[in-house]
């Protein structure tokens, strides 16, 4: 079981490593030569590195590294043991290049001190003022070096933890580094994986043994397998008997992820550190960042790493590259493309890979490298028509911002309430809360993957959870871009948590498709889940200093969900819904003020009244981009 269970773990955080159905190991062997090096950096620390060099690379005939970054293990150690897979794609893996696959400072076979989110050192004064930036640009100082038959030039490429390497090794500045293309990639974990604006991914409880348990030793062994959690069949019920949050101690005393975590519940200088959006200045190799619109584990990334990009470094070749999937699986072809019960069409991964990842891999590794790739600046799926579009601008210029407003008995439209009176209310009950899925299976997964597109309507009958509708829509439209809850509230309590959902309504005569997977599921009424976030309230002024809310009184509550490209075709309904928990995918507000939720009690968690006013003189409202 436990080892079943961290190979599910690694194939989750690692989807660049995932093999695919058919398996290429002896055309592999066949075409590649395999070796091994621990190679030294500028503190003396080695870094274990695999390199699968083309065997017909001779005289002219050389090949550019293609470089993957890991702390989820280079695996199969042994220049005898092959893998099942290179590269990001077979279309790159038969086009061949280089592979480089290392382990990074601390992790498995590399010697050093790991960290998570490896703070970015800007002015490196010293040889140990070591970071990622400068692991990487003395690995390919070594490549270039001691690798023959090899062209001079480097791109880079990982999903999710792997992305985040990504990214953070581009800031080596290295002339070799080309191409760089962050997928899935952790920017900022106060934002994504372990937390949504403050508020702590609970869904994430069984990970921490990979994050925060130190290896005696390099190993190619799962060190921390003794470590972890044995799930339960029912994650819900599990995660309510635990209680509160220090309650974790019985499992953790010993993490220090976990204890880093508990000590660190606002955005101070511990998080700030490990942030790598303010680093992204001065930009040498061209960005591609990757992302899918169904991540329930890095959307904030690669739409904040692109447009950070973007802004500090205009003249940069800088792309951006959402479809219509869940984390990383733009990295293996399904055939038929689903993201839960939604059938976006077939081998949408592999058009990617080979009309937009290829070409741009390819084109700054072995071809002009001058930027004229013919792709656009973003390549983005719309997800209500299921089409690919393309944008030369992302968000786009071209829209009109408009507020969704909310109305008493559940009315929503684009029409500001004119009522002198009017709210809407709901207790939330902490000791009852709104679980985050139908899907009890999925509460006791490693992590959470599925809730991004699931129907809401087991959600929308609960008496904590309100529903704001608008008519049957007589004209398509597509929201495309930027998406703000502007919320107007108050509570009885001195704390509150909003979740705000976002949700296309099927029609009542919708059909189902030929490929759901359980045949139970009627998409006729369907509840589609287009975009959700959660907002701590303490956290509206300011994530570094906390403030209680004032019992009674009327507050605005502001925060962004993630970006969408969505069409709601005609005879479709918008849907909005509001509620205080989404349980256990993020932890419960006690809803009584206190400094550290990690180290509330029992005792402090009680319930509240929470009131969302739709009045004339308070407007309660979602803030979207309708593209014109």
């Amino acid at each position: 079981m436990l080892k079943n269970l961290l190979t599910a773990a690694l194939v989750l955080f690692a989807f660049a490593a995932n093999a695919q159905t058919e398996s290429y190991e002896k055309w592999i062997r066949d075409n590649y030569s395999k070796a091994e090096y621990d190679i030294p950096v500028r503190d003396g620390i080695k870094l274990h590195t695999i390199v699968y060099s083309p065997k017909d690379a001779a005289g002219d005939k050389k090949y550019p590294f293609l470089m993957q970054r890991t702390c989820y293990s280079v695996a199969p150690y042994g220049v005898d043991n092959y893998p099942p897979r290179l590269g990001s794609s077979p279309a790159l893996m038969r086009d061949k290049f280089i592979f480089v696959y290392q382990d990074v400072r601390g992790r498995y076979m590399s010697e050093g001190q790991w960290t998570n989110m490896t703070p970015h050192i800007d002015q490196k004064k010293k040889k140990t003022d070591v970071d990622e930036a400068s692991d990487t640009y003395d690995t390919i100082e070594w490549l270039l070096k001691n690798i023959p038959n090899n062209n001079g030039r480097v791109g880079q490429w990982g999903i999710s933890y792997p992305g985040f390497y990504t990214t953070a090794s581009a800031l080596s500045g290295h002339p070799a580094l080309k191409a760089s293309s962050p997928q899935a990639p952790i920017a900022d974990f106060f934002f994504d994986d372990f937390h949504h604006n403050g508020a702590f991914t609970q869904g994430y409880y069984l990970t921490f043994p990979v994050f925060g348990i130190t290896p005696p030793k390099p190993t190619t062994t799962s060190w921390f397998a003794g470590e972890m959690i044995k799930p339960e069949p029912d994650g819900y019920t599990f995660n309510l008997k635990m209680g509160s949050l220090k309650n974790f101690d019985k499992y953790y005393a010993k993490n220090w992820y976990w204890q880093e975590t508990v000590d660190h519940p606002n955005k101070d200088e511990f998080w700030k550190k490990r942030d790598i959006l303010p680093h992204l200045k001065d930009i040498k190799p061209a960005f591609m960042t990757v992302g899918g619109w169904f991540d329930a584990e890095d959307l904030y990334g690669p739409l904040n790493t692109y447009k950070t990009i973007e802004k500090n470094n205009p003249s940069a070749y800088n792309t951006l590259v959402v479809g219509p999937f869940g984390h990383g699986r733009w990295s293996r072809e399904t055939g038929h493309t689903l993201h839960n019960d939604i059938y976006f069409g077939d081998s949408i991964a592999t058009f990617y890979q080979n009309n937009i990842e290829a070409k741009f891999f390819k084109h700054f590794l072995k071809e002009a490298g001058d930027g004229k790739t013919g792709l656009p600046e973003a390549y983005l799926f719309d997800t209500g028509k299921k089409e690919w579009k393309t944008f030369d601008k992302w968000p786009v210029a071209a829209v009109e911002k408009r507020k969704l407003y909310f109305h008493e008995k559940g009315k929503l439209d684009f029409n500001a309430p004119k009522e002198g009176k009017s709210v809407s209310e709901y207790v939330s009950d902490p000791l009852k809360p709104v679980p985050y899925t139908a899907n009890y299976k999925q509460m006791s997964g490693f992590t959470p993957f599925e809730y991004m597109s699931e129907d809401q309507r087991f959600a929308a009958a609960r008496p904590d959870v309100l529903v704001f509708e608008t008519d049957v829509l007589d004209q398509d439209i597509t929201l495309g871009g930027e998406i703000s809850a502007l919320l107007k509230i108050s509570t009885t309590g001195t704390d509150a948590d909003f979740f705000v959902k976002l949700i296309d309504v099927y029609p009542g005569d919708e059909k189902n498709h030929a490929y759901l997977a359980d045949p139970k599921t009627v998409l006729a009424g369907y509840q589609q889940m287009v975009r959700s976030e959660i907002m701590r309230a303490r956290f509206r002024n300011s994530f570094e200093k906390p403030e209680p809310l004032v019992a009674g009184k009327l507050t605005d509550i502001q925060f962004r969900l993630q970006d969408v490209l969505h069409t709601f075709k005609k005879g479709h309904k918008i849907m909005v819904q509001v509620q205080s928990t989404a349980f256990p995918l993020f932890d419960r507000n006690p809803q009584k003020y206190v400094d550290n939720i990690y180290k509330a009690a029992d005792s402090d968690f009680t319930a509240a009244k929470q009131t969302v006013y739709h009045q004339a003189d308070a407007a309660s409202a979602l803030e979207v981009d309708v593209i014109k």
